[in-house]
């Protein structure tokens, strides 16, 4: 018996901590150059939130934030950071719920239901009192990534920009796509057949989660390591103007727990 596909993951070295400015292409190019792999059309690069957040400078330093009532009364309640809670009430388009814990469940202005509202104050530089935000355009981000890339190297691999959420009704985070540029996330596999030759009615596969938390479980959650380069795996290309990451974001209207 031989292996139909054999699908590669390698994990980049050397890329330096990341500030406000940097050019985030060219130090994924420097690190694939070190790494002697070179890029194809045919890979992905998968690149974390937070790296892409603090190149675009949405990092936040706490100290200038005033919070309001609401965050004061909140933080008190669950002894959190107010200036925390007062960041992410002003990143989010709605709260969802307030939960046990101080945890607070909102819907992010790109959509993205997840916990304070991708306002993460872990792995921000060694800067205290620091947090980062999402992206404001995930998706516009990782086009300008990929445009970079094929500037410098030549190839135009797809890429995706990737964050650690939580899942309904399982414990536990991966990574998932919040933003990808020159592939399609979903693979939409109704109307085929099973290997039973029974027609496949409600099948979409998220590819572009699928491969961020094969990512994130190659590099390792605390390893310092950003970006992941996916190769073999053979995924499909936008047939027109490239939706990006827009299609895995569920329209609330579908929403079975209101």
């Amino acid at each position: 018996m031989t292996a139909e596909a054999v699908v590669q993951l390698f994990v980049l070295d050397g890329i330096p901590e990341v500030k406000a400015g940097d050019d985030l292409g060219a130090l994924i190019a420097a690190a694939v150059n070190a790494a002697g792999i070179g890029l194809t059309d045919d890979d992905v690069v998968v690149v974390t939130q937070k790296v892409v957040s603090k190149a675009e400078g949405r990092v936040v330093d706490l100290g200038s934030v005033e919070p309001n009532e609401a965050a004061r009364a909140w933080a008190e309640r669950w002894e959190k950071d107010p200036r925390q809670v007062e960041v992410v009430l002003r990143e989010s388009a709605e709260v969802l719920r307030w939960g046990d814990g101080g945890l607070i469940i909102s819907r992010t202005p790109h959509g993205f239901v997840c916990a304070n509202a991708g306002v993460d104050v872990s792995n921000t530089g060694p800067a205290a009192d620091r947090a980062t935000l999402l992206p404001e355009d995930p998706d516009a981000s990782a086009r300008s990534i990929r445009e970079r890339l094929g500037a410098l190297t030549g190839a135009s691999p797809a890429v995706l920009v990737t964050d650690s959420f939580g899942r309904p009704w399982r414990d536990g985070i991966t990574d998932v796509a919040i933003g990808a540029a020159g592939i399609d996330v979903l693979a939409d596999l109704r109307g085929s057949v099973d290997a039973d030759g029974r027609e496949l009615h409600a099948t979409v596969v998220a590819i572009a989660d699928e491969l961020a938390s094969a990512a994130e479980l190659a590099a390792g959650k605390a390893s310092g390591k950003p970006v992941v380069v996916v190769r073999g795996y053979r995924y499909a290309r936008p047939s027109g103007e490239d939706p990006g990451a827009r299609p895995v974001v569920m329209d609330p209207a579908r929403n079975l727990f209101p």
